[in-house]
Parts: structure tokens; C-alpha cells; sequence
């Protein structure tokens, strides 16, 4: 072989290589360890903390606890609003394979119907990751069994215990105590804005109208957390921590169950309004709208077909009237309209005008008819309130005009809100000439102004505007503010919510207020009242006022006949009334929509609460003076009650 063909190998420069690769590859290989060690350092000692808290978040919970919600209580202990322990069946969406077929066969398991499911499946677009939805609010001791036999077949499906409101006395107390329902899209919306969501985090219920509402926050209460160690599938194993939630408050109203009843029972489902309220502090002791409806209807969710049913009712059972109805309130508010005359000067108690059962704006053709077609004769103002007459007060407004009865009203009450604490109540209407102007652009006219006099035309008022008035008049000035909350009792005791007052009323001499409240006195108890019938032998002496408000306006020659209207085109029976007469104890306001004349079908109502009340007193007293039980006593009767008074009285 030639030797110079064979290459000579280099073994230094091969040996440098190798160990230059070896050295490369150590120093790539600790610096790898080094990234490894450094990650582990990060993992196990920087972030040990973080780490921990989602490796417990995955098998620890905290779950929020919901607090009872306070009961609501009657002025004399009786239970009007309570907590009901009821079961619901709920799925956990999250852990349902096919959450469709699980849903119908559940329905057809238990008898469900599409409300139902669609209700389900509504308020699953709302509810919140790994939150349980209500597929059956109410389960029936059958539902619960026929589940609890099939319950291995549902993962994800669990029956779970609750406390739900009850109201026991129905449709009684429906338009105080207003009612709870679900929480809903404009509810979570608001409590989001007012910072509220974690407080109804466990909260499905939320009050919606009444005393419910107003004092949501006192009966709501404040939630508590359970922190909960739980398996892969979510079951809860043992509980870790728990912080009770504080319960809602208690309170006590100043409804009296037993008035509120005898109001009720009066109205006898027919369209109207009874309150009556304290004429010491404006408790309200009573006050009813009828006709009403049942409030657990809306607790567990209202069907459609029974709100559509409520909604469209030509009765609107909805609509709470002692707070929300608008009526003219007519010869009610004579005795103001008096005090006003007097206080401008524009009458004395000694001034008298003829009335021939008509009066007519000077140099004008139209006339304004008195109630009474062939008129009163001589009149002063003691027998204008006493006998309702009309003429007296057409004349009176037509002097005084309508910026003074317009401010002087307000002091009593009338176009603006009472003060009661619940959310629905209306200001109605003191009409004024700005008023008009706002609301349709038109001048205010003399006409306008004759027949707000005797409470017709534009004003309207509310029963427990009435009220209110007729409480500060008998208050001679003092004004109070109706109070449907008595006390609240809370873990430490309770206490009594004191009594809100207004500025007085005060007219330029004391004694007028003693002119109209003499004037209601003759209405009950003169031979010439219009409704001394219905007063007639009682125990006590009461003041009161009628009246008789039109819902269609008369042509000027024509005679009114209830028999050629619709029922529903007829006047108003109205009356405001207050008892004892020298010191007042209450004041009650009737409203009975369609009835006719206020002597002949309000007043008999307010006679009859009145006769209950003192009834009731009367008992209490024998029963605490003797230290006997109390009985409820039966209410007086009066054979006479219904008797009817002159054609067409007020």
C-alpha cells in the first residue's frame, strides 16, 4: 500500500473536541437542573401560599346561608306574616350529562306541566355557574316520595328544605302587608347598583309591595357562610366553618286583625275603601282595599293565567285604593272649605245667604244646582256643613278663589303624599291654575273654580288623604303622618317607633275650628243631619261628614237616575268621620265606588267600625280590670244601619 495515501489522524485535536462537547453539554445540562431547581423554588416556596389556596378552593367551599326573614306581627300579637318550611327540588345543571331528558323525565315522574319546565329553563339563563335551579318549588308529599324512591337514578338532582313565606289571613291584609316573590332580572339589577348582591347571595326571596317592601331591609336580615370541604362530584363531606346569619327583625304594625277584619266583612267584596287610624299618633288600625286577592298566590310564582286574570279584572284587585284610588272627594271636604271662608274673612259664623237650590255666576247664564233642587232657605255655616249645602260653597270659592283654597288645602294634605310608609301610595290631585296649564295647556277658568268647592272637578283625593284631613281637623291644626309600623323587636328587646308630626295648621283665631268641627257634630246628631240615621243611638258621640262624588258629569237640566246609568257610571258613596266627638280617639274614611248617596251606604260603614271599636275597647278594659281572658266581642248592630235618608242627602 502507498503510504503516502494514508492520512495521518490527529489524536489531540480530536481529544480537545470531545472535551469541549462534554464541557458544552455539563454546563447545557446544570443549566437546565438550575431553570429546574429554580421552578421548584418558585412552585414550592414563593408561591406556596397561592398554590395551597386553589388546591383548597377545589375541595373547599363557601357556601352562603340565608337568613330568616322576621315575622310580621298585628298590634295586639297576633301573627300576620310567618316563615313556612317547604321542599323544592333543584338540579345542578353543571353535573347533568343531558340536561334535557333528565328535565322531562322528571316531569313526567312528578306530573309536571310546561309552565313549569318553562319556568325552569327562565330562570336558568339567570342563575349563576354550579348554582342549583328550581325545577319544582313547592314539592307535595307525594312529588317528595314518589323523588326520593328514584333519586339514584339523577345525579345532580337533590331535594333541599327552605323556609317560605305564609300569609294565614289571605286576602285580608293583602294591600299592607303586600307580599315576598322571586328575586328577578330588574331586582338584580337594582341590588347590584346599590351594592347589595353578596347580602341576597343565598336570598331567593325578595319583598315586592307593602310593608314587605318598605321594610325589606329590617326583614331581610343579614346572611351567613359555611365553609364546606366537598368531593370530586361536588358532595358535601364535612363542614369546616360555619358563621350563623343574623336573623331579619321582627315588627309589630298598628293594624288591628279584628278592625281589619269587621272593614272587610263591611265592604263585602264591593269595589271601595275603609281606613281607619289612631287620631292620637296616626297609627293606622285598619285599612282595606277592596276588592283583594290572595298574596301566597305570588310567593311560590303566579301563574300566568291567574295574573292575567287579576290584571285585566274590571275590578282591579291590583290596585291598592286606600293609598292609590283617585276620587272627588265631594261634601268631605266642606268642613275645610268653611275654616277656609272664615280665615280669609270671606264668612263669619254668623253670616247667612239665601239658597233657592241653584247659583249662578254673576252676569252668566250657567247655573250650579244644590243636591237639594228646591234649596235650603237661609243658611249660616253650621247648617251649610250640617245639611250639605251645596249653594253656601259655590258662593264661598267664587270669593275666596282658587290660589287660597289651593294652598290652603295643601296644609291639610290633599295633593301631596301622606307620610304612610308603603311604596304605593298616588299624591292625587289639588288642582291649581299652574297645574292646569302644565297638565293641558289651558287657562284656568271661572268655572273650574265654582265647583272645586264642593270637592268636584279636577280634585281628587285618596282615602287616606281623607283620613289624614279629617285627623288634623279634629287635631284642631295638629297634623300626623299615618303609621302602619308599631315597634320593632330585635335581639336586645323592642322599641316603639314614635309618632311623626307635620308644621301645624294655624288660622287667625282658634274658635273657627271649633265652627266646622260643631258643623260635623250636626251631621250624625241634629234632626236635620244627613246622616243622623245612621248614627242614630250610639253609645259615643261622633262627628262626621257625607258625600256623594259624581263619576259623569250632569247635563244642567237633568235629573240624576241611578237605574238608566252603568252601574260602574254611578256616584261614590263617601264619608269621613271621627269618634269621641270632645276627644278624638279615631277617625275612619269610607269609600264605596258606584253605591250612591255617602249618608245611605258609606256612612253605615263607618258607623259599624266605629261601633267594633269601641266594642273592642270596652272588652279590653272589663277584661284587664278583672284580669279575665279576652274575648272578641260581637260587633253592635243596628236594625237601622241601612236606612235610607232624604233623596239625593249627602
Amino acid at each position: 500500500m502507498n503510504q503516502s495515501n494514508i492520512a495521518m489522524r490527529d489524536h489531540s485535536a480530536e481529544s480537545a473536541l470531545f472535551v469541549r462537547r462534554v464541557v458544552v453539554s455539563i454546563v447545557f445540562v446544570l443549566a437546565l437542573i438550575s431553570v429546574l431547581f429554580l421552578n421548584l423554588y418558585y412552585l414550592q416556596v414563593e408561591s406556596f401560599q397561592v398554590y395551597k389556596t386553589r388546591s383548597n378552593d377545589n375541595r373547599i367551599n363557601v357556601l352562603p346561608v340565608a337568613p330568616n326573614r322576621g315575622l310580621i306581627y298585628d298590634r295586639n300579637g297576633v301573627l300576620l306574616a310567618e316563615n313556612r318550611p317547604i321542599f323544592s327540588l333543584e338540579i345542578t345543571i353543571e353535573k347533568i350529562d343531558d340536561l334535557d331528558k333528565t328535565v322531562l323525565e322528571l316531569a313526567e315522574l312528578l306530573g309536571l306541566d310546561q309552565d313549569d319546565i318553562d319556568n325552569f329553563y327562565k330562570q336558568k339563563k339567570r342563575q349563576r355557574r354550579f348554582k342549583p335551579v328550581a325545577l319544582v318549588n313547592r314539592l307535595t308529599t307525594e312529588q317528595a316520595a314518589l323523588f326520593s324512591v328514584n333519586q339514584h337514578k339523577y345525579h345532580g338532582v337533590n331535594i333541599e328544605a327552605y323556609l317560605k313565606r305564609y300569609y294565614p289571613h289571605g286576602d285580608t291584609l293583602t294591600h299592607t302587608l303586600g307580599y315576598v316573590g322571586k328575586i328577578n332580572d330588574k331586582d338584580v339589577i337594582r341590588l347590584d347598583k346599590e351594592g347589595k348582591t353578596a347580602t341576597y347571595a343565598a336570598t331567593r326571596d325578595i319583598g315586592k309591595q307593602g310593608v314587605e317592601r318598605y321594610y325589606e331591609e329590617m326583614l331581610h336580615g343579614v346572611p351567613g357562610y359555611q365553609e364546606v370541604e366537598v368531593n370530586n362530584r361536588g358532595k358535601i363531606i364535612r363542614v369546616l366553618k360555619f358563621v350563623p346569619p343574623e336573623p331579619g327583625k321582627d315588627i309589630y304594625l298598628n293594624i288591628d286583625l279584628a278592625m281589619q277584619r269587621k272593614a272587610q266583612k263591611l265592604l263585602d267584596g264591593r269595589r271601595g275603601s275603609v281606613v281607619m287610624i289612631d287620631a292620637k299618633d296616626g297609627g293606622v288600625l285598619a285599612m282595606v282595599s277592596s276588592p283583594s286577592y290572595d298574596p301566597n298566590l305570588f310567593v311560590h310564582g303566579i301563574s300566568s293565567k291567574n295574573y292575567n286574570e287579576l290584571l285585566h279584572s274590571f275590578s282591579r284587585p291590583l290596585i291598592n285604593r286606600a293609598t292609590q284610588g283617585r276620587y272627588p272627594p265631594a261634601s268631605t271636604i266642606k268642613m275645610q272649605m268653611a275654616l277656609l271662608g272664615l280665615n280669609e274673612g270671606t264668612i263669619t259664623p254668623q253670616s247667612k245667604i239665601w239658597d233657592p237650590g241653584s247659583w249662578q255666576i254673576p252676569n252668566t247664564s250657567k247655573r250650579f244646582r244644590d243636591w237639594k233642587r228646591w234649596g235650603h232657605g237661609w243658611v249660616d255655616v253650621y247648617h251649610a256643613i250640617e245639611q250639605s249645602c251645596d249653594t253656601f260653597f259655590y258662593d264661598l270659592i267664587y270669593q275666596v278663589g282658587i290660589d287660597k283654597t289651593s294652598a290652603f288645602m295643601k296644609q291639610f294634605g290633599f295633593g301631596d303624599y301622606t307620610g304612610i310608609d308603603i311604596a304605593e301610595e298616588t299624591t292625587a290631585v289639588m288642582p291649581s291654575r299652574g297645574w292646569k296649564r302644565a297638565r293641558f295647556n289651558q287657562p284656568w277658568y271661572q268655572g273650574d273654580t265654582i265647583s272645586i268647592g264642593i270637592g268636584q272637578g279636577y280634585w281628587t283625593a285618596t282615602p287616606i288623604q281623607l283620613a289624614q284631613a279629617t285627623a288634623n281637623l279634629a287635631r284642631r291644626g295638629e297634623v300626623i303622618v299615618p303609621r302602619l309600623l308599631k315597634s320593632i323587636r330585635t335581639g336586645s328587646g323592642s322599641f316603639e317607633v314614635p309618632p311623626d308630626h307635620k308644621a301645624p295648621i294655624v288660622l287667625n283665631n282658634e274658635s273657627y275650628w271649633q265652627v266646622a268641627l260643631d258643623g260635623m257634630y250636626g251631621v250624625v246628631n241634629k234632626k236635620t243631619g244627613t246622616a243622623r240615621k245612621a248614627f242614630a243611638d250610639t253609645e259615643y258621640k261622633a262627628a262626621g261628614k257625607s258625600g256623594t262624588a259624581q263619576v259623569v258629569n250632569m247635563k244642567e237640566d237633568e235629573v240624576y237616575d241611578a237605574e238608566k246609568l252603568a252601574e260602574h257610571h254611578r256616584d261614590n258613596a263617601m264619608f269621613v268621620a271621627y269618634a269621641p266627638f270632645e276627644n278624638p280617639e279615631v277617625v275612619t274614611s269610607v269609600v264605596v265606588e258606584n253605591a250612591g248617596g255617602g249618608s245611605s251606604h258609606a256612612a253605615p260603614v263607618a258607623r259599624a267600625m266605629f261601633d267594633a271599636y269601641f266594642a273592642g275597647k270596652k272588652a279590653a278594659d272589663e277584661a284587664k280590670l278583672f284580669n279575665l281572658p279576652l274575648v272578641a266581642p260581637q260587633p253592635i248592630e243596628n236594625t237601622n244601619l241601612l236606612a235610607p235618608t232624604e233623596a239625593g242627602a249627602q
